[in-house]
């Protein structure tokens, strides 16, 4: 199995209570790309907002065999932490899942 950091855009269509953002960031927090040696030489962060905009991304880890599986699982756990935010495909769109780093086996 390999270590992915996968970044997931999206868009907020809602605001985001500072309850919804904790209750995110927690549901993300396994995933947190700052466990790996790549997220910390980023200094990525789970949850990025973009100044000026509703845009945001969603940076996390997964380990799966291939990048298929990689970025599904990056999906399903972006989809299942938005959700238990109160969020949904609705006032929250993703975008396409991109592997931006390989951490290693």
């Amino acid at each position: 199995m390999t270590v992915y950091l996968v970044t997931i855009p999206g868009t907020l269509l809602t605001e985001l209570t500072p309850e919804a953002r904790t209750q995110l960031v927690s549901a993300l927090r396994p995933a947190d790309p700052r466990g790996t040696e790549l997220g910390v030489a980023e200094d990525l962060d789970i949850l990025s907002f973009y100044s000026g905009s509703s845009a945001f991304s969603l940076h996390v880890e997964v380990e799966a065999s291939d990048t298929s599986s990689a970025v599904d699982k990056a999906r399903d756990l972006a989809s299942s932490a938005l959700h238990g935010a109160g969020l949904d495909s609705g006032t929250a769109p993703l975008g396409d899942p991109v592997i931006t780093g390989i951490a290693g086996e």
